[in-house]
């Protein structure tokens, strides 16, 4: 089941003021004018355990009532087809309109479960006016208010119970085996890179972005190496995703980085990274998976003396402060250093699932900590007495103290940079975390 969730719904109900109540950040613009909204946009949102990527269905362009329609039949239809779960939004304000009787006649035919919200319900009188769209016949109904926030907490309880627990994965799939997605801009090599590593033709290769659609699985079994690969389709800016069938792969592209355990971010090395990258970057260190960047078309750059070394150098600065990730150059077309790259997938992958005996942590971190302790806040000394690693499927480690809410983030950045330099962490993204003890 998709960990995605898709708010449909006509312009102007409140689509992109719910979307940044679910992240937790102001991403969407919001104006009161219909279509603000042009780009499909994309956050992440945890809750009661459950992690998910929220879709704020926009695109509306100004036009007639032919158009608007159209558009939303469109964004309703994928929705159905990527989402795990579907949020419909009206507005207790204009009522039930011909618009929403139209979608929700599109949502009852569909198996998906659908959580019917009714927006700007902020007074006794309108939770008495919002009764009405229970006519509309969707089980899960709920009145919620998208600028003050009553009512969201219990949406988010709705789709925290709808959606699966673990990570995500496609059925059929050996969950002990590794998952590699391999993720990136088009037109970087992610499907000759696929090829390579079976050494068959297994996906179409042209240098037209966009001919990956589909994430395609492929079992790797070679040298005793064992391991999926996610082949996915490349994530464009989305500046660019114009088509429908664009706006499928940059899902499918998100559900593929869920669905793996480590991810192999490829650039190009005439291009260098871009904002782009990092953006694919930031999105794989909050879903917590391993990563490896893979600097392909390396054979076509002109040498000098440290160049790939300066490379490095200015990529990881770029990338600050998540600097501990392995970067291989290759060239996929002439089949360069590509056993390396396996064997660094793995590595990743035992690095980001390692368990690490409490004594030995204990042993090394509060010997670092009693050398440099935490900074006091206002003359209160906060005192570290125990560490723990806690039992998920990534580095996450919890600091019992005296004042856990006043451990300054630059020592949380400190901790996390004494683990990695300690323990063999390469790769992963660490989550550090302080509790009462």
């Amino acid at each position: 089941m998709s960990h995605i969730v898709a708010i449909v719904g006509r312009p102007n109900v409140g689509k992109s003021t719910l979307f940044n109540r679910l992240i937790g950040e102001r991403k969407a613009i919001i104006d009161n004018v219909s279509g603000v909204t042009r780009d499909r946009i994309y956050g992440f949102s945890d809750w009661n355990g459950k992690n998910f990527t929220v879709v704020d269905t926009g695109g509306f362009v100004k036009g007639s009532n032919d158009i608007f329609e159209a558009e939303i039949r469109r964004q309703v239809q994928i929705a159905m087809d990527e989402a795990g779960v579907i949020v419909f939004l009206t507005d207790v304000s204009t009522g039930i309109t011909d618009l929403d009787e139209e979608i929700a006649r599109m949502l009852r035919k569909n198996p998906k479960r659908v959580v019917l919200a009714v927006n700007k319900v902020d007074n006794a009188q309108r939770q008495m006016s919002a009764n009405e769209f229970w006519s509309l016949g969707f089980e899960d109904t709920i009145f919620i208010s998208s600028i003050s926030g009553s009512g969201t907490g219990d949406l988010l309880d709705i789709i925290a119970d709808i959606l699966p627990s673990g990570e995500n994965g496609p059925e059929g799939l050996d969950q002990d085996i590794p998952k590699i997605a391999i993720v990136g801009q088009p037109n970087v090599g992610k499907s000759s890179m696929t090829n390579a590593l079976i050494g068959e033709e297994r996906n179409i290769v042209t240098d037209i972005p966009g001919t990956t659609r589909d994430a395609i699985y492929t079992l790797y079994n070679k040298f005793d190496k064992k391991f999926y690969l996610i082949d996915t389709a490349g994530i464009r800016k989305k500046a660019k995703v114009h088509e429908d069938l664009e706006f499928y792969s940059v899902l499918r592209a998100i559900n593929a980085i869920e669905e793996a355990d480590v991810c192999l971010l490829m650039l190009d090395a005439s291009v260098g990274i871009e904002s782009q990258d990092l953006s694919i970057m930031s999105l794989i260190q909050k879903r917590k998976k391993g990563l490896v960047i893979l600097v392909n078309k390396w054979d076509l750059i002109k040498k000098e003396t440290n160049t790939a070394r300066d490379f490095e150098k200015n990529l990881k600065e770029k990338m600050a402060p998540f600097t501990d990730v392995p970067v291989i150059f290759t060239s996929v077309h002439e089949k360069q250093r590509i056993f390396k790259t396996v064997e660094t997938l793995l590595e990743v992958y035992e690095n980001r699932r390692q368990r690490i005996k409490t004594s030995t942590l204990n042993d090394v971190m509060l010997e670092i900590i009693e050398k440099n302790p935490p900074p006091s806040h206002r003359g209160k000394y906060i005192k570290i007495k125990y560490v723990a690693q806690l039992p998920v499927a990534y580095p996450a480690f919890v600091f019992y103290c005296n004042y856990p809410d006043h451990v300054k983030v630059s020592y949380r950045h400190f901790l996390e940079n004494q683990l990695r330099k300690h323990f063999t962490l390469t790769g992963a993204s660490i989550s550090v975390y302080f509790r009462e003890k």
